[in-house]
């Protein structure tokens, strides 16, 4: 019997589910799950997530929370009873992200991954099951090598460059999620093109030139590509550490039936151009960032969008409990 393309993806590289819908991780049955913001919005506005965002309300309301705090909290308290459920589900891992409004907080960011971890401790799980996910900006990466240092494993996100991958390698995250599609729309906007082939697709040559700098100086952080737009980017990284795939794709990739084959590995890494590994401080990493138009472009823009997903959710659960009155009184 044929293989489908997902089952021989799976055999290459760990897919990984980017979503919050329970029904679609059931499934598809991935090892590890991810989710953002804009998922958990989504997932909240489901039906079957009634019961989730009011068990969450209850819960921050009993901690004494009120007003603007008590929506925040519940917001927290909803992404890890969602990211709990999620875990019974796969046998691996579940990514849950910090506020994005604290992306250029190390302290801060170090503090909510702290309070998400206690909160999964109440619901059992083992903290080695979650990554916490930051924005790959110079203070998440350093307040995700402080965490690192502390045995909390870090997924760094919204990163779109070589000179990211390198600070958060220092840092020694445990796994990094460069964006494929993100840096596509950026370029065909830019350059305006339509259409780039698999070989010379912009978000496809940046993991896998990502990916070759970790596998030639041996560095151990795992590349996970995300945010895909097509089957064909998906199938053009085959072989990456692992893939974090939405569920209309997965279901393009059930029901293909192409041969799929590695497209990078560790072996061909050292055939490829080699790139030397030297530490990046601060100033490095700002100068880097701020002349490379599109990483620092997309990266502001994945903060804002991700916080602008959190105010959707506030507004949705402010209007849920009629705490609009309470709070503007």
């Amino acid at each position: 019997m044929t293989q489908s393309a997902l089952e021989q993806l799976k055999q290459l590289t760990t897919i990984v589910a980017d979503t919050g819908d329970l029904t679609a991780i059931q499934q598809f049955r991935p090892l590890d799950a991810t989710t953002n913001p804009s998922l958990i919005t989504a997932a909240a506005q489901q039906p079957e997530s009634k019961e989730l965002i009011e068990s969450a309300y209850f819960q921050a309301k009993q901690e004494g929370y009120t007003a603007d705090q008590l929506i925040e909290r519940t917001i927290d308290i909803l992404t890890v009873k969602l990211g709990a459920e999620i875990l019974k589900i796969v046998t691996g891992r579940v990514s849950t992200e910090v506020d994005a409004a604290l992306s250029y907080d190390t302290e801060a960011t170090i503090a909510k991954a702290k309070e998400l971890l206690a909160l999964y401790k109440e619901h059992g799980v083992d903290q080695n099951r979650i990554l916490i996910k930051i924005a790959s900006t110079w203070e998440g990466i350093q307040a995700a090598k402080v965490l690192e240092a502390e045995g909390i494993h870090c997924n760094l996100t919204l990163l779109f460059g070589l000179h990211q991958a390198k600070a958060c390698a220092d840092a020694k995250v445990t796994l990094i999620s460069p964006f494929v599609g993100r840096i596509l729309d950026w370029y065909k906007k830019a350059e305006n093109v339509n259409h780039y082939p698999i070989d010379k697709d912009p978000g496809v040559l940046s993991v896998k030139q990502i990916y070759h700098f970790y596998k030639q100086n041996n560095i151990k952080t795992e590349v996970m590509g995300a945010s895909f737009r097509s089957v064909e980017q998906v199938l053009g990284l085959a072989g990456c550490d692992l893939l974090t795939v939405a569920p209309s794709l997965l279901q393009q990739l059930e029901q293909d039936t192409r041969i799929v084959t590695a497209q990078i590995s560790e072996n061909h890494a050292h055939s490829h151009q080699e790139y030397a590994h030297t530490a990046l401080d601060e100033a490095q990493f700002k100068h880097e960032l701020e002349h490379d138009l599109m990483a620092f472009q997309l990266l502001q823009a994945g903060i804002d969008g991700f916080i602008k997903a959190r105010e959707q959710l506030q507004s949705l659960l402010r209007q849920s409990f009629g705490l609009d009155a309470e709070i503007q009184a």
